[in-house]
């Protein structure tokens, strides 16, 4: 992107605060992780890619289950994550893992029990970076989502452009 995702300009305040309001209308509270500009927690584990931020978060939630989106899904809502919670809070898995319409596992917006935690980081001890490697040894429920635009992700400046006039 070549610019901080989380700060850029979107319907009328930034991305992260869009994310953080959908976070927060499902699960009634959020942390955000790592941004050394916004009010949240430290990352743990910085320069190490996703799978250190939801380490940290895991590590410092008191939460059976923990919603984790990543900061720039701008099509992401409140209605959608509330389904995903309500889903998860039935199950006896880990980890409550989404897969897009293509069959893609999405574990940048999926649902994470806090006893998840000391098996990830087995794996990131070991050198696991990537989040769906770290889930090995774990229950994952896998949940089909019709709609793609749910886990719609902006990483380049062509990405953000059809997003930034909305």
């Amino acid at each position: 992107m070549g610019r901080d995702k989380a700060r850029l300009p979107f319907r009328g305040g930034n991305l992260v605060s869009a994310v953080a309001a959908a976070v927060a209308s499902a699960a009634g509270n959020v942390t955000l992780v790592g941004h050394p500009e916004l009010p949240a927690i430290p990352d743990r584990y910085p320069g190490q890619g996703p799978l250190g931020g939801i380490l940290t978060a895991l590590r410092h939630t008191s939460a059976d289950w923990n919603l984790i989106v990543a900061c720039d899904m701008p099509e992401v809502s409140g209605a959608f994550l509330a389904v995903l919670l309500a889903r998860a809070m039935r199950s006896r898995a880990d980890v409550l893992l989404p897969l897009g319409p293509d069959a893609l596992p999405q574990p940048l917006c999926a649902v994470y029990r806090r006893r998840a935690r000391g098996v990830m980081e087995d794996h990131f001890a070991r050198g696991v970076r990537r989040v769906t490697d770290a889930l090995a040894g774990l229950d994952v429920e896998s949940l089909a989502i019709a709609e793609l635009l749910h886990f719609q992700n902006v990483n380049t400046p062509e990405d953000w452009a059809r997003y930034a006039a909305k």
